[in-house]
Parts: structure tokens; sequence; C-alpha cells
């Protein structure tokens, strides 16, 4: 079982429920502000073999999780305010899954008018949607139901900076349409994009200049891109309006280097700062989990055909300083954790354990 092969939508995946699985603690505790993604249970929603779906709102409300993100598997505004009621009945913050973009036509305008109505009428705090390189399996933004996202990043899916810059423009022009919908129905959308450079994303949303397109941040994406972490946080928090919180270790093998989601505080980030950076833009800024337990992400940052898509400015580095002095002054301390060879179980309760652990740091260390 490969990582990309356990990123699935947790809200539509089958769940094996494990009897043994530690709820006790976390539900005396009370709810933390911290919020659940569902590449968090990503393994757990997985491994029913289609017994039964995977409910993530239960879930997170039985570990005591303060939010979920999630999406409307309803059409009609009735059905979304039920499921809003049903949400904040349990004391817990929404986000939800953006239905796509605006598809160029009436048709299409008309359609996300339509479906953006029905997800407000839910009650989240935004909207959420993943740009560029998504989860296997998984559709892509403004893709429909039955297309499926190959989960590759820039550097896999694109020869040249020219390839990648059409898309960039053509992905940019597709969210700016959705704008006049958004600012009508009063509602912003967060967008996560582990394609494009924290820069980039700052540069296209500083152009943009509105109040209703903002950003996800996802604490580990951009290693993958070779930004470092704590840049991206500063360059990107002026238009945060959510947080996807996670840990990362780092290790280098020959063609570059290997990143791993590990749970919070076990990993290289200076979390309690970037954490700090983001409260002082928003002191209410949701924080939601979303470690994906699995195998190391491979990053081919010793080959040519990584750089590619870079824009030469600054020109990119050569030799060994491609592999950022991030990775280079943190060996890991132990082996980066694996997936691949465990049974389902096992996976699942490896799954479960890192939660509780972030969990219980986030409340401890973090305050959240």
């Amino acid at each position: 079982m490969t990582r990309r092969e356990v990123l699935a939508m947790a809200g539509a995946a089958p769940v094996w429920f494990s009897a043994a699985y530690p709820l006790g603690r976390a539900q005396q505790q009370g709810k933390t502000r911290l919020g659940g993604a569902p590449a968090a249970f990503s393994l757990r929603a997985q491994s029913g073999g289609g017994a039964t779906s995977f409910d993530i709102v239960e879930h997170c409300h039985q570990i005591g999780l303060g939010g979920v993100q999630t999406s409307v598997e309803v059409m009609e505004l009735d059905g979304a305010i039920e499921f809003g009621k049903r949400v904040a009945g349990y004391g817990m913050q929404l986000i939800l899954e953006s239905s796509g973009t605006a598809g160029g036509d009436s048709v299409g305008y008309w359609k996300l008018d339509n479906t953006t109505k029905i997800s407000k009428a839910a009650g989240p705090y935004c909207l959420h949607a993943t740009i560029g390189a998504g989860r296997q399996g998984m559709p892509g933004f403004g893709e429909m139901p039955g297309q499926r996202s190959s989960g590759r990043r820039r550097y896999e899916r694109f020869d040249s900076l020219e390839a990648f810059r059409t898309d960039f423009e053509r992905t940019t022009i597709n969210i700016e349409h959705m704008e006049p919908t958004l600012r009508r129905n009063q509602i912003k959308l967060a967008i996560e994009t582990p394609d494009w450079r924290a820069a980039e994303l700052a540069g296209w949303l500083k152009d943009l200049g509105s109040e209703w397109i903002g950003v996800c941040f996802d604490f580990g994406n951009n290693m993958a891109l070779c930004d470092d972490p704590m840049d991206a946080v500063r360059t990107l928090a002026p238009y945060t309006f959510m947080c996807h919180i996670k840990d990362m270790a780092v290790d280098t093998y020959e063609d570059g280097l290997l990143l791993s989601e590990v749970a919070l505080g076990e990993g290289i980030l200076n979390l309690k700062e970037m954490v700090r950076i983001l409260r002082e833009k928003d002191p209410n800024m949701p924080f939601y989990l979303d470690m994906t337990t699995g195998d190391p992400l491979h990053i081919p940052a010793l080959t040519d055909k990584y750089w590619v898509t870079f824009d030469g400015s600054p020109s990119p580095p050569t030799g060994r300083a491609r592999i950022p002095s991030l990775v280079r002054d943190n060996p890991p301390k132990k082996p980066l954790p694996h997936i691949t060879g465990l049974s389902p179980e096992a996976a699942v309760k490896l799954e479960d354990d890192n939660n509780l652990r972030c969990i219980e740091y986030a409340r401890q260390v973090l305050g959240i």
C-alpha cells in the first residue's frame, strides 16, 4: 500500500471500525479547537472493503475535534441545512469542499451559483479547494465526478515552464470566474496549491485583490517545491483563511529528498512560530489536522527535469545545493515512517495513534 493509494476523499469512502480505538481520553478532555481534514483519516476511511460508509463528522466528534472539513452530498437546500445543524449540534466548525468552477457558460454559472447557495445553507466557515496536484483518485478542482486527479505534481506533469504557465493561467482564470458568485453569496474560498510556490500564489492573489478568495495554508506542501516553510508562511499569511497543520520529517535519496508527514512535534517544522505568525494575521485562525499516515514522498530535486517548470529567477541551484539547507541540516533521528508491508488493521491503528498524538500536542503545546 503506497502513500498515493491511501489518499482518498474520506467523506465517501468505506471504513473499518476498531473496537480498540482509544476515544475515552479525547472525549474526557472536551473538544479542542483543532479541526479534522479528510487526509488525516484516509486509511480508516478506506479499510472497510465496502462494508459501510465512513462518517467523518461523527468520527471527528468522537475523538474530540472542534471542526470538520468535508463535502455536502446533497443537492437541495433542506438537506444542506440539516447537515449544518448536525455539525453545529456537536459544537463543531464546518469547512466544505467547493463544488468546482464556473464552467465559462450560462449553464456553468447557474450550476456554480446553485451549488454555492446549497453549501452556504450548511453554514460553513468557508469553502476549500485543492488546485493542481490533487490526491490520487479524487476529482480535481473544476473536474466533474468521474474525472480523477493523477495526484502528480508539477515536476511530474509538465516538461516545460511554458506548459506550467499555460496551466497556471487557465486555472487562475477559472477561479477568478468564481469571484462574483462567492461575493454575491458572501462566502470565502480557501485554495490549497501543492503545485504553486508561495511567491506564485501570493503574486496572483495580490493582483486579484479579492476578499473572497484566499489561501488554505498547508504547513508541508511547499517543501516539495523546495520553498522554505518559514518563508512560505510569512509570504502567504496575509492571504490565509484557514490552515492544514502537520509536521514534516526529511531525508535524502539518490535523486533528491524524501518528505514524510509525521505527528506534530516529531518533525523539523517550527510549529510554534508558524502558528504565531498565522494567529497574528487572525487570532481565530482555523487549524485543521491534515497529517497523512503513509510512505515518504520522493522529491527528485537532484534531477534537471524537476527544475524545468521554475521560472529561473533566481537561477536554479546546482549539485547538492539543490537539496534545501533545512533538509541537509536536519537528518532524520530515526527511519522515516512507512505503511508498506503493514496489514490494514495495523495501518489504521498507526493512523489513529498519530492523530491522537497530534491532538494532544496541539492542545498542550500549541494551544489549539
